[in-house]
């Protein structure tokens, strides 16, 4: 009986991924791509409709990729939606309806040539999983750090990881000494070089976002520093 059936595609804060398409049956499927627009290749016809935000693949925030199936842009959409708020309004108007913005579409020109010439979406899976399994097996063969995510579940864009310190435990001395870790390896991180790296005030720890602009030999910098921190922290 819904109407239609939402997912976040790749999860930034919790560092998590759907490895695969959910079937939906006859009820559109729809999800927010914006953390891993382009970061793979991903099978559209699955979807009823699917946005991303550019901000994290494409280009600075401000502009907005929308693929949408056509028998879902409605002639007469629901009570009340005002007119930008309508598919079928930019739909209609070549997504010129209002002022698009002018530079944030010719930075997005750019990163799809970009993109393109870098082997496409095969290319982009190809260099990210790369990057990301190198930072995952350096979390899975260490003592002092573990990744937040399952195996089978984890992003490629963004990998939260916690310290030893990190236990779970709720008494003021774990806490403090945690807090302590966690603003020691975020400061001497950004005095090396890395920075961006403090989690999500929902998850804690640290969290690397390695989108589709990061290379290998920034992930390897990280762990370095990482391998270095724990020697030292340890």
């Amino acid at each position: 009986d819904y109407d239609y059936v939402y997912i976040c595609f790749n999860n930034t804060i919790m560092g998590t991924h759907y490895e695969y398409i959910p079937d939906t049956g006859n009820i559109p499927l729809v999800a927010d791509i914006s953390s891993c627009v382009l970061s793979e290749p991903i099978d559209v016809s699955k979807f009823g409709l699917l946005f991303a935000g550019a901000q994290k693949n494409l280009a600075p925030a401000g502009v907005t990729l929308v693929i949408i199936r056509e028998d879902l842009i409605t002639e007469t959409p629901l009570a009340g939606t005002p007119t930008m708020l309508s598919y079928k309004t930019h739909a209609d108007n070549g997504s010129m309806y209002n002022t698009p913005p002018c530079y944030t579409i010719y930075v997005l020109d750019k990163v799809l040539h970009w993109i393109e010439k870098n082997g496409g979406a095969e290319g982009m899976y190809k260099r990210n999983k790369e990057k990301a399994d190198y930072l995952y097996d350096f979390l899975d063969s260490s003592d002092f750090y573990h990744a937040t995510t399952e195996k089978g579940s984890r992003s490629l864009m963004n990998v939260p990881f916690l310290t030893k310190y990190s236990t779970g435990a709720s008494d003021e001395a774990s806490l403090a000494k945690e807090k302590e870790i966690n603003d020691k390896f975020v400061k001497e991180a950004a005095a090396a070089g890395l920075v961006n790296l403090k989690g999500h005030r929902l998850v804690g720890g640290m969290r690397a976002s390695i989108y589709n602009a990061m290379t290998l030999d920034g992930v390897k910098a990280l762990v370095e520093f990482m391998k270095k921190f724990a020697a030292e922290n340890a």
